[in-house]
């Protein structure tokens, strides 16, 4: 059955397959109120395409991050492979259910996503449980915690998305992944454009939001010289030093309109700086088992002057 299930899994996208028995979860983890029958949590890992982060890397072209590495991957690549698993699932006759995030919820009252817009959020109307998908997918054995709280994998580092399905059946279990990749380094934190990363690793979510659609101007090619003109800290705004609140991350971020969105998901202008960072800094180390013929990072890191600005 497991090895039916991985073959299964990677024929249909899946490139990191991984199990846990339900007893490595708190027996209070939302996945027992999801489906209390849980014996086994199967996770998957799919690669977000190295090529998708060129154009953001050469600042030439934005919306493939978005488009490919983004909405396809929630929307169809991640939901086949979890179908088809669960179908295989159900003709052995065991309960299978597939859960990916909805990225419209939040547990937080006052958290935001950065990937969808934040007025599309439901805080506090809809009492749904969803699983702690980090601690999930290192409970598989897909990879470890990154200081930024990426998972990182031995074949692509950060440049991952995952899902999972819950079972019934007893499924052999996969061990834990000894964390050996992330050295805390930094350079997650040094590489986001709003400093949404603070010295211990937390994330703010609407500085991240904000800065993840492109309000740091040195690194947004569409954003005109007189943008913010109507903030009294618009130069702080556009080089990166504004400490944002929810208040005024949300007026921030209506003026956000350099780049149109792809469908509910926001584009992102910074394609996630952080991961990129850590994934140049791990194949620099030669610690990643996927090897390509070149380097990611081929040249010195553009940037704009914050005097054109001014």
């Amino acid at each position: 059955m497991k090895n039916r299930i991985i073959e299964l899994a990677k024929a249909n996208g899946a490139d990191i397959v991984g199990f846990a028995p339900a007893g490595r979860f708190d027996k209070n983890s939302p996945l027992f109120k999801i489906m209390p029958e849980t014996k086994t949590v199967i996770g998957f890992a799919f690669r977000v395409l190295r090529g998708v982060y060129r154009g953001v890397e050469e600042g030439s072209t934005y919306y493939q991050y978005t488009a490919m590495g983004v909405q396809n991957m929630e929307e169809t690549i991640m939901p086949m492979a979890q179908l088809r698993v669960c179908n295989l699932l159900e003709e052995e006759g065991y309960l299978a259910m597939p859960q990916r995030r909805h990225q419209m919820i939040m547990a937080e009252e006052n958290s935001t996503n950065p990937e969808v817009n934040y007025n599309g959020i439901y805080r506090g109307k809809v009492q749904e449980k969803q699983i702690d998908f980090l601690d999930t997918a290192v409970k598989c054995g897909l990879g470890e915690k990154g200081f930024h709280n990426a998972l990182l994998t031995d074949e692509f580092g950060p440049m991952v998305r995952y899902c999972f399905v819950l079972t019934d059946a007893v499924i052999d279990a996969d061990e834990v992944t000894e964390p050996h990749l992330c050295d805390k380094c930094g350079k997650c934190k040094n590489a986001c454009p709003g400093k949404a990363i603070s010295d211990d690793g937390k994330i703010d979510e609407w500085q991240c939001a904000v800065y993840y659609r492109g309000a740091n101007g040195t690194k947004n090619p569409f954003m005109p010289p007189n943008a913010f003109s109507d903030f009294d800290d618009r130069i702080e705004i556009i080089s990166g030093e504004a400490k944002v609140t929810p208040e005024t991350a949300r007026g921030i971020i209506d003026h956000l309109d350099f780049y149109p969105p792809v469908h509910i998901y926001q584009s992102s202008i910074c394609a996630r700086a952080c991961d990129i960072a850590c994934y140049v800094h791990l194949e620099e180390k030669g610690v990643l088992v996927k090897k390509f013929k070149t380097p990611f990072r081929k040249r010195e890191e553009w940037k704009f002057s914050i005097s054109d600005f001014e």
